[in-house]
């Protein structure tokens, strides 16, 4: 037992010692590469402090390999430009002023309710909002917004249509059938739902609407018996 303990605390202290020599960002928002690196580490910590018939220098030796691994694909990510991009991959712009890209959010295997959910967290809850939104190369999402963009942001929008089914959870919340979305789909000579990429209801009546491989436009519509949420 306390064999154990005594291995355990030196790995701690190997591993304590090699998190901070690989600088703030190894314990921030990581790359790819160093998300990889530091669940390699983790595994193999944990071979030595679970089996003491392990020599506790096989452990060491590896997390050590690993530092220095580290290091050098550090080095090269900041030194040959065009590894960059190979090795921690590279922004892709989701939301131009055009409206969000399909294309992109397929690529990072996204899709609207994903960028939506994102953009709540950064503080954005209208699409019509964002002039300009990217996620970076570490999965983050950075957002440019409209200058007046809490302004527009007045009432909490909801998701009626997402790639072209319709949420059946948010059309109870608003009180309104699809009949009446499918009315405003025909006003704008859309005839097919699935043709949507996304539509957005909030309570005082504005809808963002985007076609697929379209240009996104907003509608303000009367909602039957003046219906809020």
């Amino acid at each position: 037992m306390v064999l154990v303990m005594i291995r355990t605390a030196i790995i701690f202290a190997v591993l304590l010692v090699i998190m901070r020599l690989m600088g703030k960002r190894q314990i921030g928002e990581m790359q790819p590469f160093e998300l990889v690196i530091t669940l390699l580490i983790a595994e193999l910590a944990c071979i030595p402090m679970a089996d003491a018939s392990i020599p506790l220098l096989y452990g060491i030796i590896s997390v050590v390999t690993i530092y220095v691994l580290h290091e050098i694909v550090t080095l090269l990510d900041l030194k040959v430009k065009p590894l960059k991009s190979l090795i921690s991959g590279k922004p892709s712009l989701v939301i131009n002023k055009n409206g969000i890209d399909d294309y992109q959010l397929k690529k990072n295997n996204l899709d609207v309710s994903d960028l939506i959910e994102s953009l709540r967290s950064a503080g954005y809850f209208s699409l019509d909002s964002i002039d300009y939104a990217l996620y970076e190369s570490n999965g983050t999402l950075s957002a440019l917004p409209k200058q007046n963009y809490e302004e527009i942001q007045n009432s909490l929008p909801l998701v009626i249509i997402d790639n072209g089914s319709y949420d059946d959870k948010n059309l109870k919340i608003t009180g309104l059938g699809k009949e009446f979305f499918d009315e405003i789909l025909k006003n704008e000579q859309i005839k097919n739902v699935k043709d949507v990429l996304v539509l957005t209801a909030d309570g005082n009546g504005k809808l963002y609407l985007q076609v697929k491989k379209q240009k996104f436009k907003t509608v303000q519509v009367d909602y039957p018996g003046g219906k809020t949420w």
